[in-house]
């Protein structure tokens, strides 16, 4: 019987029947033990230099605080503010510079998100300040004003120190609805440096990453003391394009995605900017005159793009690149300058929106001579700002103002992180792998491939605290689980013993643990014995295990057994995949064996009061995954199944893989980019190859891409062996397509 295409696959996906109204059935768990004896907290590494302390605690109202600057000739601070989700209206407060300030005074309001200011060199003479921003707020909709990015001038009063309105100047804009930039910052040369971003909301979708013919994604340089006829700004001769045909002036440098934060070092007149990447990278740059930083050809110095058309300038690196298991959503900072930190002095600090991370570069000869993690805070970090002293500040997105202090020992958690999976506090027996009473077993759909492992699962959260029920756009439709939440899985192999007799070992176990809003991988090594396991080394390790194989000579073959490094955990448990993998809602939809009695897992959960509130009621339409390799279950079910738990982590919206795929099982088939559509990265030398071409599993790389190991494969991390069931069942599918039109 021929197999019904791909395009056909959604309404095939709805797999039997769901639990009926009227039965409910019964559940596995009648109640929930609390868990407080978790040791899974802290970390293995060395203590960071610092931490933070709260500063100005009577700004701690300020909703949704941006930046924070000393207004020169003065003793105030003036602070930006916006409203909304990363719109507008935008607020311009001022305070004393004082610990103890409290009570803002609104300077001026604005209808757009306004994220940079710089003071005018002559500000206290002439009381000019400029903003840049995005707007208007509601702009680019469907019948609404165009949303563009500006640079614009506001008068403040010398003797009131308040702000006229009307004192309104635009300088310079631009369409742009999407990556933005719009930080301003004056240099030493006493020119306004701007910062534009792409304009859109893809990945370069305008293409403009590399051209110089617009002012999209790139630093621009323009002198507003000395304007043109017709315009409130002049080009500065000694820019760099000023001479190149068809080029925008104002650009002084290019290839930027989103530079999200600009700043001028007035000691040493360097240019920092903070980038924010697409897939996998973000990115720090020093910038230089007429540098094309190569987005969207490259993403840092990484492959983005290879094919896209460079622009006439040759790519440079960043100052500083970071890949999205540490940083995934860059906050360029400021230059330290102040006293209480004088081993700082000269350090750019920088941080991380989305890791609340915060990093420091030291640069000699205009060089990167160290760049080192400095403290990992809970914070959403918007911005840095610093006071009349020159001392930093970093400013959380909910909880304001905070500074740095250096670290002591009393800072340090009660006990060490386990170096021992008995230590751990997840089991009432490591030895036997009887898990503590207090945790969670659960089994999942559709089970990914682990190079031939089995799998157990559980999980442990903290007391009897509960899942928020937060869905995230995700390929799992994530929840929220509270700080300290730990999720288990152990990994078996069959192995030769000593006689040379297969028997079925623990070769790892591994745990994801939530603290500070962020999640950590681990992983623990069972010993010969399988009596305890231990941790891991941060760069990972690797095993040479004899396994059986009847294909193979003698019918035993070496396995190599990698164990993840911890930043590559977070690669696939990704912020596009919602970090929770398997402890999500369609892996969960299934039953679970609780000690012979067979209960939907779901709401047994639910039963025992997990969750914060009822569950969603699940409809008998509703999408369900199976197992990949469950041969009695629908074929184009069962690859829809493989490529959600193999495949759409990266290949998801926004997610690590850049080849426009999307394989989530709630994507609608028309949209996964798959059935005859142009690779956009290596063929393999193979002629008129498609990602999928049907009939034809050779000549379609997702097939060539399982098929093998090393270069080219996929997934692209971890796995040394190739899923040789998977392959054939991509081959079957394949063949079964009917051709293209």
């Amino acid at each position: 019987m021929r197999s019904t295409p791909i395009l056909a696959l959604v309404p095939l996906l709805i797999l039997p029947a769901p639990i009926p109204a009227d039965d409910d059935g019964p559940v596995g768990l009648e109640r929930r033990i609390p868990w407080e004896d978790s040791r899974v907290v802290g970390s293995p590494e060395p203590p960071l230099p610092y931490k933070t302390a709260r500063a100005f605690p009577g700004l701690e109202g300020i909703e949704q605080p941006l930046a924070m600057f000393p207004e020169p000739g003065t003793d105030r601070l003036f602070l930006l503010q916006h409203l909304g989700s990363w719109a507008g209206p935008s607020r311009l407060l001022v305070v004393e510079d004082d610990q103890d300030a409290r009570d803002p005074e609104l300077l001026l309001e604005v209808n757009a998100l306004s994220c940079g200011l710089a003071f005018h060199p002559d500000y206290e003479e002439n009381g000019f300040i400029f903003l840049g921003m995005n707007g208007p707020d509601g702009g680019g909709r469907r019948g609404g004003p165009e949303k563009t990015t500006q640079a614009v001038r506001y008068t403040v009063d010398r003797e009131t120190g308040t702000i006229d309105p009307d004192s309104r100047l635009l300088i310079i804009e631009w369409a742009s609805n999407g990556h933005d930039g719009g930080d301003v910052a004056f240099g030493n040369d006493g020119m306004l440096y701007i910062s534009s971003g792409d304009g859109s909301s893809g990945s370069d979708a305008h293409l403009t990453g590399q051209r110089i013919d617009d002012l999209l994604g790139s630093i621009l340089r323009i002198d507003v003391d000395h304007p043109d006829a017709g315009r409130n700004y002049s080009v500065p001769p000694d820019n760099p394009f000023v001479d190149r045909p068809g080029a925008r002036p104002e650009v002084w440098a290019y290839g930027l995605r989103n530079p999200w934060r600009l700043s001028f070092d007035a000691e040493s007149g360097q240019l920092w900017a903070g980038n924010n990447g697409q897939d996998l990278w973000e990115q720090v740059y020093l910038v230089e005159k007429g540098a094309n930083y190569g987005w969207s050809i490259t993403e840092g110095m990484q492959i983005f793009q290879a094919q896209r058309e460079q622009g006439p300038d040759p790519i440079s690196p960043p100052a500083a690149e970071h890949h999205h298991s540490e940083a995934r959503s860059l906050t360029g900072g400021r230059v330290y300058r102040g006293d209480r930190l004088p081993e700082l002095v000269g350090t750019y600090l920088y941080g991380d929106w989305s890791t609340g991370k915060v990093w420091g570069i030291e640069v000699e000869d205009d060089r990167v001579a160290r760049n080192r993690e400095l403290v990992d805070t809970p914070f959403n970090i918007t911005g840095f700002g610093t006071d009349h002293d020159g001392e930093l500040y970093v400013i959380d997105h909910v909880s304001g103002f905070h500074r740095l202090e250096p670290t002591t020992a009393a800072d340090l958690p009660p006990h060490p992180f386990p170096t021992l999976l008995s230590e751990t506090g997840l089991f009432d027996s490591v030895a036997e792998h009887t898990k503590h009473p207090a945790a969670l077993p659960y089994d999942v759909a559709a089970p990914g491939w682990n190079d031939g492992a089995s799998m157990e699962r559980f999980a442990a959260f903290p007391g009897l605290e509960r899942i928020e029920q937060k869905p995230q756009k995700n390929a799992g439709g994530a929840w929220s689980l509270p700080n300290g939440s730990v999720l288990v899985q152990t990994l078996s192999l069959d192995v030769l013993d000593e006689e040379g007799n297969p028997a079925k070992t623990r070769i790892e176990t591994r745990l994801m643990n939530r603290q500070q809003g962020e999640w950590t991988g681990y992983s623990y090594r069972w010993n010969a014995e399988q009596t305890d396991a231990e941790l891991v080394p941060s760069s990972g390790d690797i095993a040479l295990l004899e396994v059986p194989d009847p294909e193979a000579s003698g019918g035993v073959r070496e396995q190599a057994w990698r164990f993840p490094a911890r930043t590559e955990c977070l690669v696939c448990h990704s912020r596009a995949a919602g970090f929770v993998l398997g402890f999500s809602p369609l892996q969960l939809d299934r039953t679970h064996d609780y000690e012979g009695v067979e209960a939907d897992q779901l709401r047994t959960f639910e039963h025992i009061g997990l969750f914060e509130g009822d569950l969603p009621e699940r409809k008998a339409d509703r999408p369900r995954l199976v197992d990949p390799y469950d041969d009695s279950a629908d074929r184009e079910a069962r690859v829809r199944s493989y490529l959600h738990v193999n495949c759409s982590t990266c290949h998801v919206n926004e997610g690590g893989g850049n080849s426009r795929m999307e394989m989530a099982l709630t994507t609608p088939a028309r949209r996964m980019g798959l059935i005859g559509e142009e690779p956009m990265h290596t063929k393999f030398e193979i002629p008129d190859a498609k990602i999928v071409l049907p009939g034809d599993p050779e000549r379609s790389i997702l097939y060539q891409r399982i098929s093998r190991r090393l270069t080219g494969q996929m997934p692209p991390l971890m796995s040394t062996e190739v899923d040789r069931e998977a392959v054939g069942l991509i081959a079957e599918w394949i063949r079964s397509l009917p051709p293209s039109e």
